[in-house]
């Protein structure tokens, strides 16, 4: 009888998590019906990195070395005149030199601007701007200072925090930001606002204003030691940050960008209490501290394991450039990395700065760039020429149209698919009406269905792909 009941009950367990199974299996079907998205051809099985990367073998296969990475980017710096390595930086500048640096980078616009309201600035509220540019200040001689960067920092193109548009009034895209500079990377300092609030920095390919707060003034040999040490820690994920410490508030929980290269410190040199903490379960790391004075000071910090951080670049293979692409999936795009993300080309740099590779800061200046292998294609190219160019593409290589650059990952049912941080979405339906709708986020899309406009599609514009294999 007890053998009867046992069997029964079995039975019932069996059937119940039968059902259970059915009923979960039912649930996941029905999301995968329920899903929908205003981008054509896309499906959720896209949205990962394992889709992409499994149907590629040598995935893993190592593209360049250390050695040819070094190499590679000794050739990007001789080739791209808007790239200087900051030990490169002249010690001094003649006013003449400097007035011509200031008036590039913060020359009013030829074009109209507006403020958020509509209202187009006129040349009464370009002038209090144009007055903290300081050019009263330039001397004969204009020594060069050094600085560290102290906390991710926007760079603009005028000492000021105003937000302007251009005529189509997307409120997201202030025209006035440029890029940002991130915890640890060395700059030069060529000049200071009127109020001194800003400083004017130069880093390894751009140029702009940035807040002087973010910044910690340091003997030139002091910087540049600091950016080559080694060991060093990589920050691997979008994001990562630094460990809760209740007595030093400029180093706890700050945020460490895609890329951010710090020095490692071992505990034999720091100690077991690194603020309190036992550093076992965390890398130990220098970070770079701005005093009440504005000077540089140099303090233990520590990142837990937990974090996405690893010793040393990551090997730069074709698994690898996926997968930190995928790690972006989904944020909110940021014109000039405004809004604590990423743009287009600030995707591609944080990426491959993880593996030690540099390049220009803007799509023009990557796309007709020299560096790389380079396929490019007259405006008169026919859209077959530039399709079968896309399908001879390798995975992770770079595809421009103007003032834009993707990521590309392959083919999906016949189609060219590319991840890339991207603001518009225009194409022609199914039933031949154009639509205009939003991405404004890091997306994956198929190639040629998207368009610029109802008369310019992405395929019309596509006019260079670019290798760094």
């Amino acid at each position: 009888m007890a053998k009867i009941q046992r069997a029964s009950t079995q039975k019932r367990a069996g059937k119940h998590l039968l059902i259970w199974i059915c009923s979960c299996l039912l649930l996941v079907g029905a999301q995968a019906r329920d899903w929908q998205s205003d981008i054509p051809l896309l499906k959720t099985e896209h949205l990962s990195a394992s889709y992409w990367l499994q149907q590629l073998p040598d995935a893993g296969q190592l593209i360049l070395t250390p050695a040819q990475i070094v190499a590679r980017n000794s050739e990007t710096f001789a080739l791209q005149p808007e790239m200087q390595a900051i030990a490169d930086i002249p010690l001094t500048r003649n006013h003449a030199d400097l007035l011509a640096v200031i008036q590039q980078v913060s020359a009013v616009p030829d074009s109209a601007r507006f403020f958020a309201n509509g209202e187009a600035l006129n040349a009464e509220d370009w002038a209090p701007i144009q007055q903290q540019l300081n050019t009263q200040a330039i001397k004969a001689q204009n020594p060069t200072r050094f600085a560290l960067v102290t906390r991710r920092a926007l760079l603009m193109a005028m000492p000021t925090e105003l937000r302007i548009f251009n005529e189509a009034m997307s409120l997201d895209l202030n025209r006035l930001q440029e890029t940002a500079v991130f915890v640890g990377e060395p700059v030069a300092v060529l000049h200071q606002s009127t109020d001194a609030n800003w400083l004017l920095v130069q880093n390894y390919h751009y140029t702009g204003w940035v807040k002087a707060d973010a910044l910690a003034l340091a003997p030139r040999e002091q910087v540049l030691a600091y950016a080559t040490r080694e060991p060093f820690l990589v920050v691997t994920g979008a994001k990562a940050i630094t460990n809760y410490t209740p007595q030093l508030p400029a180093i706890s929980e700050l945020q460490l960008d895609m890329g951010v290269r710090l020095p490692i410190l071992s505990a034999a040199g720091v100690g077991h209490n690194v603020h309190g903490q036992n550093p076992h379960a965390s890398f130990i790391t220098e970070l770079p501290v701005r005093n009440s004075a504005g000077q540089l000071e140099l303090v233990p910090a520590l990142i837990a394991r937990n974090q996405d951080v690893q010793q040393g670049y990551l090997p730069y293979t074709t698994e690898q450039v996926v997968k930190q692409a995928f790690k972006y999936l989904g944020q909110r795009y940021g014109w000039g990395y405004d809004y604590n993300s990423v743009d287009c080309t600030g995707f591609l740099v944080d990426i491959f700065r993880t593996f030690g590779l540099l390049m220009p800061r803007n799509s023009g200046q990557q796309g007709y760039g020299a560096f790389g292998q380079n396929t490019r294609f007259a405006e008169t190219a026919l859209h077959e020429e530039k399709l079968a160019a896309v399908r001879q593409a390798k995975v992770g290589d770079f595809i421009y149209r103007p003032g834009h650059v993707m990521l590309y990952l392959g083919e999906s049912g016949g189609e060219p698919f590319v991840i890339h941080a991207v603001f518009d979405l225009a194409y022609y339906t199914a039933a031949g009406e154009f639509y205009r709708g939003t991405l404004n986020s890091v997306s994956v899309t198929p190639l040629t269905p998207l368009h610029l406009t109802a008369e310019q599609s992405y395929l019309d514009r596509l006019y260079a792909i670019k290798s760094l294999r």
